[in-house]
């Protein structure tokens, strides 16, 4: 199934990228242009933006999504784009006035350092599951194009994001970005008009997937009844329920808002009005993006089965129909789609393509949760304990922060395997957005208001709520829980007039 011609078409497109990461890199010297760059142009903020909104999670995530529930996948790069948005419109200028370089710095200056370490160690939490959702989509593209296991796949994986940000920060993903900018959009539009195309339109697509549901065991086990039922889950963009797709779509907006790896692409600017232009380039982009994968998983629904799909089928007496793939897991839908119904060297540049994706996404990431564990979490502990400054320059440390967080994300990818990729998303975006998102606000808009004792409060209580509500399966969305409880902890009437700073 893997020629050659695609293995050389992957070589070559991943060996472009880490060249252009590696000759953007050699202008660092110093861990302020490892991790803001220095002066970009809207164009470089685009590409860096871009090149951590787009990876496992807004392609192969999003056509995996689209496998088991039709448009409604659609939303996460609909709520990616709208995040860049906002992000671009209402906070490039703060940010950059802020005069600082982290979020958690912006949070600190106002509520002190106890508020900034709190909100530091919850934060890590929703980008580290992030950044394992990474690692899960290299292994579904790396166990797909060389048929190795999962574990190797992961490590594989895991060890190339990590060489794609150790030598470039900020600056290779800027540059790194636009590439993939050129590169995702070719394989986008190619991968639509391919499906469009094969499939007939929108029709042809819902008769494929009527086709695949005229099996009793795969209707029985994927909760479906009827054929009602199954149009509603495929042509609904809320298949999964108005609150849950509504909420995931809060989580990106506000998700995309509260991470450092985007706010560092708009402090990476050289003015706040090309930070500006960069944020809304990119959230022009995003949502094509999305409808090209989306169309790619309801296609692969249509005429593919999964290997316990197989099982089931088998165990029920029934035959596979002629001219139906079997694919191992859903999160292969994308992979398959380019190995078996595109050219082998067209095959090769998209796979290599969707693999930097992965790649650029997952170092965007683990640059900022390494940013914030030099600055913020270790930087306030060595002020707390009098330490004096360490022996490693604080370039070293966040390269060796990298390091370690990448390991530890292999091992919990590991534990994992089998959640639906774009949930990870959902849920990391989520937990950024509660542990910090009124804190932040409140800091650039309404200084002096609140009591930094509330606020310490309301970040871990926030996180708490959201987790109770994923975990119970309270009605809707567990974002709206955490936020709701955050704000609801602010809100309490202060004991006292002044507001003294937590040190």
């Amino acid at each position: 199934m893997v020629s050659i011609t695609h293995l050389i078409g992957v070589v070559l497109t991943v060996a472009l990228l880490l060249a252009v990461s590696w000759l953007s890199g050699r202008k660092v010297k110093d861990a302020h242009s490892f991790t803001t760059g220095g002066k970009s142009g809207s164009w470089m903020v685009c590409g860096a933006l871009l090149g951590t909104l787009a990876g496992g999670q807004s392609t192969i995530g999003t056509a995996q999504l689209a496998f088991c529930y039709g448009l409604s996948a659609w939303w996460f790069t609909i709520g990616a784009g709208l995040g860049s948005l906002v992000l671009g419109l209402f906070y490039a200028g703060p940010l950059r006035r802020s005069g600082c370089s982290t979020l958690l710095e912006v949070v600190s200056c106002e509520y002190g350092h106890k508020a900034e370490t709190v909100g530091s160690m919850l934060f890590l939490i929703g980008i580290f599951i992030s950044i394992m959702s990474q690692v899960l989509s290299s292994s579904a593209m790396i166990s797909s194009l060389f048929g190795i296991t999962a574990v190797w796949a992961s490590l594989a994986g895991a060890v190339l994001i990590m060489l794609l940000v150790l030598f470039g920060g900020i600056r290779s993903a800027g540059v790194g970005g636009i590439v993939k900018l050129i590169l995702l959009y070719l394989c986008s539009i190619v991968a639509g008009i391919v499906v469009w195309h094969v499939a007939g339109g929108l029709s042809g697509l819902r008769d494929g997937v009527d086709g695949i549901y005229q099996s009793a065991a795969i209707t029985h086990l994927n909760g479906l009844t009827d054929i009602e039922s199954i149009h509603h889950r495929y042509g609904s963009a809320f298949a999964r329920g108005f609150f849950k797709d509504m909420g995931g779509c809060l989580s990106l907006i506000l998700g995309v808002v509260c991470t450092q790896s985007y706010a560092q692409c708009i402090w990476s600017a050289a003015s706040t009005k090309k930070a500006r232009r960069g944020a809304i380039l990119c959230s022009l982009f995003m949502p094509i993006i999305g409808a090209a994968c989306t169309l790619v998983g309801i296609y692969m629904r249509g005429h593919y089965v999964t290997a316990d799909e197989l099982k089931a089928m088998e165990t029920a007496g029934e035959i596979l129909p002629a001219g139906i793939g079997v694919i191992e897991n859903s999160a292969q839908a994308f992979p398959a789609f380019i190995l078996r119904h595109l050219p082998a060297w067209l095959g090769g540049l998209m796979l290599g393509t969707m693999l930097i994706n992965i790649l650029g996404c997952g170092s965007g990431l683990s640059l900022g949760a390494a940013t914030i564990l030099v600055r913020d979490v270790y930087g306030n502990f060595k002020r707390r304990m009098g330490m004096k400054a360490s022996p490693l320059s604080q370039l070293a440390q966040t390269r060796l922060s990298i390091v370690g967080i990448l390991l530890l994300a292999f091992a919990a990818a590991m534990t994992f395997s089998g959640t639906f990729i774009n949930d990870l998303g959902f849920l990391s975006l989520g937990l950024r957005a509660v542990a910090i998102l009124f804190p932040l606000c409140f800091a650039l808009w309404c200084p002096g208001r609140f009591q930094p004792s509330r606020v310490v409060l309301s970040m871990p209580i926030g996180v708490a709520a959201m987790l109770f509500a994923k975990f119970t399966s309270l009605p809707g969305d567990a974002v709206y829980y955490g936020l709701t409880a955050s704000l609801l902890i602010l809100l309490i009437p202060p004991t006292q007039n002044t507001n003294p700073q937590i040190r």
